[in-house]
């Protein structure tokens, strides 16, 4: 996309890991040390694309340490790197709608990405969307499949870019496999696995089992893969969910009493095209996994289809090092590239991880310059609010199934999905 087009304004909704690499106790311990969002528009602004930055979260006491952290390990790692942000609320204030003020200072055309609590996603998202202002909110897009569809009717009234960060639709491997699907035939049987350690409890000890579960956070992941690969082959018709618990509330965790372990989502799928073929879906994710086993995050998921299967394994890649102090460790530089390149500066800029966000910045920049409608992006397969609907749907008919211990059913009334 030529740099002509007008730089993007962009604030960013959220202080926490992903943003920055910062944490409440210090710098992160997971594979994201110095973040993923702060990073790559840092560098986006290095390459002409964004302009003006804000940061927004609730405390504004942990933007010194937030700003030391940027310094020493983005500043002090990278070369060029203009790493001035805006930052919301100011002198040191704790306001939880502090997202307000930052927005109202936007134009309309600026655009806000979205990493907070699954639980304040619609809040952020809808009063950006209804000022003008292009959003990407990370996964879940939101916990009710009713915002959802609200974010889908505000998004196509004020003709902005609304897209969910999806970052594994950009994974070489997956999109490959994708491609691959649609020459199986009819969907037969797709099996997903995520987990993350259960040092992550502590990371997520503020939300965790209170504003959202592991399911919408970790199995949004391979939800949306699978719902991705079936669009236009079968859609969802009901829901059972299944849970596993007692690590979580126990020591040294000490979550709250309703924090699950383990979530898994038994999906019915029905053919589009044809009566006689149904599938199932089975998708797992859980935040107690072992602390050593090598990989962040394990992953992985298996897809049978009428003519043919496919198997992914995304944590182990062929690429593994040994330390004597820690043993063996997965690394997936697929995905975030850290180390810098011959001339020192970031050069992370073919990860999926970036370009996820970068696809947002250029749609933005594109709907801005009237090169594009915001609808065009539906229709080339983006993960837009509109191609994400039936990941909401599962996920909100998976958390009713565990509340109300009972079967869900997913359909469709006129142009809306609905829960029954």
């Amino acid at each position: 996309m030529s740099l002509e087009l007008p730089k993007l304004n962009v604030l960013m909704c959220g202080t926490g890991e992903y943003t920055t690499g910062w944490t409440g106790s210090g710098a992160s311990k997971s594979d994201k040390k110095i973040g993923v969002v702060g990073l790559t528009l840092f560098d986006l602004r290095r390459l002409g694309k964004v302009n003006h930055l804000g940061m927004v979260g609730v405390n504004g006491k942990k933007f010194p340490a937030i700003r030391e952290h940027l310094s020493e390990n983005i500043g002090g790692a990278y070369k060029d790197m203009d790493l001035t942000f805006e930052e919301f609320p100011k002198n040191g204030e704790i306001n939880p709608v502090a997202y307000k003020e930052a927005i109202d200072k936007l134009n309309p055309g600026d655009a806000v990405i979205i990493f907070t609590p699954d639980s304040t996603h619609y809040d952020i998202a809808i009063y950006a969307i209804e000022r003008g202002i292009h959003v990407l909110v990370t996964k879940p897009a939101t916990k009710l499949l009713s915002h959802h569809n609200e974010l889908i009717e505000a998004a196509r009234k004020y003709k902005v870019a609304c897209f969910v960060e999806h970052h594994k639709r950009y994974d070489p491997v997956y999109s490959d496999a994708k491609a691959r699907a649609a020459t199986l035939g009819e969907f037969n049987f797709f099996n997903a696995w995520m987990s993350q350690p259960k040092s992550q409890l502590e990371t997520f000890r503020a939300w965790a089992g209170k504003d959202s579960d592991i399911s919408y956070y970790l199995s949004s992941h391979h939800i949306d893969i699978c719902c991705w690969i079936l669009q236009d082959i079968a859609v969802p018709t009901r829901v059972v969910a299944s849970a596993a618990t007692g690590i979580a509330v126990s020591e040294p965790y000490n979550c709250v009493p309703e924090t699950e372990d383990t979530i898994t989502l038994l999906v019915d799928w029905e053919s589009i095209k044809s009566p006689k073929h149904r599938g199932t879906g089975v998708y797992t994710a859980s935040w107690t996994a072992p602390l050593k086993s090598g990989v962040h995050s394990a992953q992985h998921w298996y897809y049978m289809g009428e003519k043919g299967d496919i198997n992914v394994d995304q944590a182990h890649r062929g690429y593994d090092v040994t330390v004597d102090e820690s043993g063996k460790a997965w690394y997936n530089p697929f995905y975030m590239k850290y180390s810098p390149s011959e001339t020192g500066h970031f050069d992370g800029q073919r990860g999926y991880g970036y370009i996820s966000i970068e696809k947002f910045i250029d749609a933005a920049r594109s709907i801005n310059a009237g090169l594009s409608d915001a609808s065009d992006f539906d229709k080339q397969g983006l993960p837009t609010i509109a191609n994400t609907v039936l990941t909401t749907a599962i996920l909100n008919a998976g958390r009713i199934s565990l509340d109300e211990k009972r079967a869900v059913g997913i359909r469709k009334e006129g142009d809306r999905w609905v829960i029954e």
